[in-house]
This record gives C-alpha cells, sequence and structure tokens, in this order.
C-alpha cells in the first residue's frame, strides 16, 4: 500500500526492486470507547491512551524553530509528544513524536483549530504538510485561514523513534533480481531474502516491531490532539492515511470534529492487508493501460506507438534489454518497475515517465539511469528510504495475520501474474516478509460507526490504482453519514492535491463550515496531463 514520494520509489526490499503500495465521547480527557470486538487488552490500551492523553493536554508542546537539517523555514515550528511505547502500560517505556505546525493565516476569530495530516505509507511524514502555507498552495489557501496545519512523523518515522531493518546502502543498492521470476530458483532466492528482511527487522528494531501497529499509531494521533490543546480532531488523511483516520474514528468517534480521507483504503478486516495487496496489483494493470494509451494518443511527442499495444511491445523491449544486461550497469527490470510505477500511481508522473521513456527509446540511456538508478551519494535520502520500507512492512506485517504457506502465496500471486503482470510480483516480495514475521500478528480493528462520529467526508478517483475504489465505497457504508465524492474516469492516487473545482469547493466547505451534500456526488475527471 506504499505511496512514498519519489526519492523513497526508487528503492526497494531485498531483490523485489519495487516500492508499492501499494491504504468518542466528547472532552479532551474522556476514555476512549474500546472497539467491542476487537482483541482482549483493547481496555487496558484504551485506558492507557485516555492517561497519555490527559498528561499531554497538561504538558502542551514545546514549539520552537525546526533544526536547521530537518528542512522546515520559518514560520513553521517543531517540537514532540510523548508517548507510551505500549498503551497497554501507560508508566512504562516513552517515545518522542516529532510534530510540526503552522499558525493559521487568518484572523484570530476565523481560526477553527489545527489540522492535522497523514500523507500514507505506512511510513509516510506528514511534517511537510505546513509548506503548503509556506509554499502559498492556492488549493489550500481557504482552509489554512481557518486552521494551523500540523503535521507529524507517525511512531518508527523519520525524527519519531525510528526503525530499520536493513544497512540503507544495502538496501537500495542496484540492480536487484528481476521481480518475476523465471525458476523456482528464483523463488527460492527472493523467500530467502524476504525472510532475512524480517530476521532483519527484529535484529535493529525487536522492541519497538510488536506496538507498530495503525490502532497504536491512532492512540498517538489522539495524544497529539490533547497536546495541541484540541478538544476534538480535524483530520485529513490520505491513501493509508485514510486507514488512520478509519481506525480513529472507530476508537475515538466522540474525539472527531472533522474527518476528510481521500484513496481510501479499504477497511474489511478481510482485507487488512494481504487481501489489499492482490486487489491493488489489479489496479495498477488497469491503471497502467490507461496510462499507455495516454502515451498512443500522444504518440507526435514521445513516438512510442499509436495503440496501447505498440506502446506495451516497446515497455516489454526495455524490460527485456534490461534483463539481459542492466543499462548503465545499475537498471535492470526491478529498477525499471519502481521507476514506470509512478504513471499509475500519479497523474502528475504521466509526462516525466514518458519523457525518459521517450529519450531511452530514441537512444538516450543516460536519462533512464538518472531517474532509475539509486544514488549512493545521497545518504540521507537513502536512510529515509529504508525507514520508509521498515515502517510500511512493520506496520502491515504486525496489524494483521498473514498466509505462512509459501504454497497459498506461490498459488495466488502465479495465477495473477498471468492476467495482472506489471507489479504483482514485486509487489508480493515486497510483502513476503509478513509470511515469517517474527512477532505476533494481530486482529484488524472492526471499522464502523460509534457514537459521536461526525459527517465523514470521503473522496476518491474512481481507477485508483494504490487504493481500488471498492474501498471507499465499503467504508462509506461503515461510516453513517460520510459521504463519498466520485471523480469519475479518473485515476490519479490523492485527489485532493488536484486541481478540480468540483472538488476543491466541497472540500473547503467541508472544513470550514462542516457541511456535506444532501447525497453523494459524482465530479467530471480532473484535466489530463498535456504533454
Amino acid at each position: 500500500m506504499r505511496d512514498i514520494r519519489p526519492r523513497n520509489r526508487k528503492t526497494a526490499l531485498g531483490s523485489a526492486g519495487a516500492l508499492v503500495t501499494a491504504t468518542l465521547i466528547a472532552g479532551a480527557f474522556a476514555a476512549p470507547t474500546a472497539n467491542a470486538e476487537s482483541r482482549p487488552g483493547q481496555d487496558r490500551e484504551a485506558r492507557g491512551a485516555a492517561i497519555a492523553a490527559e498528561r499531554a493536554a497538561k504538558a502542551g508542546i514545546d514549539w520552537k524553530d525546526c533544526p536547521a537539517d530537518w528542512g522546515f523555514e520559518k514560520p513553521i515550528q517543531c517540537g514532540y509528544v510523548t508517548v507510551p511505547l505500549d498503551y497497554a502500560r501507560p508508566d512504562g517505556k516513552k517515545i518522542e513524536l516529532a510534530v510540526d505546525r503552522i499558525g493559521n493565516t487568518g484572523t484570530k476569530e476565523e481560526r477553527q483549530g489545527a489540522l492535522v495530516y497523514n500523507p500514507g505509507g505506512p511510513g509516510g511524514s506528514g511534517m511537510r504538510f505546513p509548506r503548503r502555507v509556506t509554499t502559498k498552495s492556492a488549493l489550500w489557501a481557504n482552509t489554512a485561514k481557518a486552521y494551523d496545519f500540523v503535521g507529524f512523523d507517525p511512531r518508527g518515522v523519520g525524527h519519531s523513534a525510528p526503525i530499520s531493518c536493513i544497512d540503507p546502502q544495502e538496501f537500495v543498492k542496484a540492480p536487484k533480481a528481476d521481480p518475476v521470476p523465471d525458476s523456482e530458483a528464483d523463488k527460492r532466492a527472493q523467500r530467502k531474502l524476504a525472510a532475512e528482511y524480517a530476521d532483519g527487522c527484529y535484529e535493529r528494531s525487536g522492541e519497538m516491531l510488536p506496538y507498530m501497529t495503525t490502532p497504536n499509531t491512532a492512540r498517538d494521533l489522539d495524544v497529539i490532539r490533547a497536546a495541541l490543546g484540541e478538544k476534538k480532531l480535524n483530520y485529513l488523511g490520505v491513501s493509508y492515511g485514510t486507514y488512520l483516520g478509519a481506525v480513529y474514528g472507530t476508537l475515538f468517534p466522540g474525539h472527531v470534529r472533522r474527518m476528510i480521507v481521500d484513496s481510501v483504503v479499504n477497511p474489511s478486516r478481510e482485507n487488512i492487508w494481504y487481501q489489499a495487496n492482490l486487489e491493488q496489483d489489479i489496479a495498477f494493470e488497469g491503471r497502467w493501460k490507461d496510462w499507455e494509451d495516454w502515451v498512443a494518443a500522444n504518440d507526435a511527442t514521445f513516438h512510442l506507438g499509436t495503440t496501447r499495444a505498440a506502446v506495451q511491445a516497446k515497455w516489454l523491449d526495455v524490460r527485456a534489454a534490461a534483463k539481459k544486461s542492466p543499462i548503465g550497469g545499475v537498471v535492470g527490470p526491478a529498477e525499471l518497475i519502481s521507476f514506470f510505477q509512478s504513471a499509475p500511481y500519479y497523474d502528475s508522473s504521466w509526462v516525466p515517465v514518458a519523457d525518459v521513456f521517450a529519450k531511452y527509446v530514441a537512444g538516450d540511456t543516460q536519462a533512464l539511469v538518472d531517474a532509475a538508478a539509486p544514488d549512493l551519494s545521497d545518504t540521507v535520502g537513502n536512510i529515509a528510504s529504508e525507514n520508509g520500507n521498515a515502517v510500511y512492512t512493520a506496520v502491515e506485517c504486525t496489524d494483521a495475520k498473514w498466509p505462512t504457506s509459501w504454497k497459498k502465496w506461490d498459488r495466488d500471486n502465479t495465477r495473477l501474474n498471468k492476467a495482472y503482470p506489471f507489479m504483482t510480483w514485486a509487489n508480493a516480495w515486497m510483502n513476503l516478509p509478513c509470511a515469517t514475521w517474527p512477532v505476533k500478528q494481530q486482529t484488524p480493528v472492526n471499522v464502523k460507526t460509534g457514537k459521536g462520529l461526525p459527517p465523514v467526508l470521503i473522496v476518491q478517483s474512481q481507477r485508483d490504482a494504490a487504493t481500488p475504489y471498492a474501498g471507499a465505497v465499503e467504508l462509506h457504508q461503515r461510516f453513517k453519514g460520510s459521504r463519498l465524492i466520485t471523480e469519475k474516469d479518473a485515476g490519479s492516487h490523492g485527489v485532493t492535491g488536484l486541481v478540480n473545482p468540483c472538488i476543491n469547493t466541497r472540500v473547503d466547505t467541508y472544513l470550514l463550515t462542516g457541511k456535506v451534500d444532501a447525497a453523494d456526488v459524482t465530479c467530471a475527471p480532473h484535466a489530463t496531463p498535456k504533454p
């Protein structure tokens, strides 16, 4: 389910070479409602979360200028919020979560509180969110008048007790083996890498692993809410951030004031997380074909063929060449998939990916090497990439029970690969550490409406590859009173960041007034990229 932006998308687990995603009682100190159908111990964790929130409300946040090497300009400020590692033991080991904020741009009277953001992953940092104000993002200007924009690094991420599973330079090293296996020996090699990766997570970060879960991150979110001095949470979650929002809304329904979820992970227990990744493979193939159709329609610019079939043939030629001899010595099929998958992810990648593709076919190999090969000199970026992948793996593997039978993985992915070959095996290897995960795997929260949950605004494009449309429909059914905005005939991931007045005005209206439409809304697609 991973949707980290380009620097991290280049890298990969083991030899898979692809980062895929691949989704209350009112009052600051009220005890969170335990989810009645969740596992034993939930009540202790609910009490622990209430204790931690009360302490955080008293402590507040010591806001200061951000450390220079964090890359956040003034007037953005940074601080930390202390949370228990294990909410069942609120007096036990603590960790610190990094947070940042920028104040609302409007008047004191216009201010409606803090808007907290999570971009997805798992493993994504929300710390860049306040930069939507400093960079004067027109889409967010109205909302910024009313809200402080608050970002945070979730537990295990970035500046928040970061975890690691493998040496970062080793993690990004290329070329990696072709994810699509030619033999049983290829599969055995990938299985060995996946098991070694799981072991590495335990060796390097074993103390954190049992507590790297979505419910714990949701509890952290409630502690952050309290530390901010907010009675209720205003929240914007994208991709995996929608699942975090869904779990938060279930555990703390009366603590929600406004919630927007954008590009929705299907929150069904049966979907988290093994099935979610299989569904993703199917959706990626569909969006990959959409992109190929667009490339073919713009053959005058790219000269890659006038039909989808012609463009696909060129892709297979590049892939075969990279398999025979890695391009520039470093770009094999794994690195190609890592780079090219950004096109089905984001419409903003359609032009740059097609440009690089066209240059390669025309004889310029350096453009592809520059775009798809890791930069071993970027040690800071490589540390961030490895950390993001470690968190992705830790959260998805610990959140839910995964199949332990290799026969099941092999059967499911062999079948899917026949019809949906673009992402299937790369995604399988990325997630295979969950088959040998070294800590207890939990039972996902049963996402549902609780007392006090206000209308939640759900935004989703119809052909999203990373979080298929069915997820938005499922959450809509589970959260009573929610409203679904569908962007028809579109498929970019992360809709609220795109220019589409039909959506943008409704997002503003909801955040500024709390009002939703009387019925669900279907919007025409945003503008198609122009080469």
